[in-house]
């Protein structure tokens, strides 16, 4: 009789659960996300010119990328220049139409960036913004 009372103390103490690896694992959990947001955000490594900037809404925006070796980005996948130029008609002719953020590395040449805003303007995209760094 004196072992049975000793064996249900034991489950007493079982009843209590160890709380660090959960807190080990969620404290490992944000610094990946902390780390690895930042490269989910940029997509297509360019170094981007440097000028005085005001803040863009991003969540609601479309974003083109040229990059240094002149290939061309919609929303961080590649693209010609032709479904370019049909993609930007579709989001033209929305009703509420997002803003397209262009981006381009600072060393792209000049007549590379000419042509994605030549489509821009022939395709009537209204709401468009050029991607800076901020100065500091």
């Amino acid at each position: 009789m004196g072992r049975e009372r000793q064996g249900r103390r034991d489950f007493r103490r079982m009843a209590e659960p160890n709380l660090t690896p959960l807190i080990d694992l969620t404290f490992l959990l944000l610094i990946t996300f902390i780390i690895t947001f930042p490269m989910l955000e940029q997509g297509i490594p360019i170094r981007l010119p440097k000028a005085k900037t005001d803040k863009i809404e991003q969540n609601k925006s479309q974003s083109i990328t040229v990059a240094l070796d002149g290939k061309v980005y919609l929303n961080n996948r590649e693209i010609s220049m032709s479904a370019l130029e049909e993609e930007m008609r579709k989001i033209a002719e929305m009703k509420d139409p997002p803003a397209v953020l262009v981006r381009c590395d600072e060393r792209v040449e000049y007549g590379a960036l000419m042509k994605t805003l030549k489509i821009l303007n022939a395709c009537h995209v209204t709401r468009m913004a050029l991607v800076t760094e901020p100065k500091e």
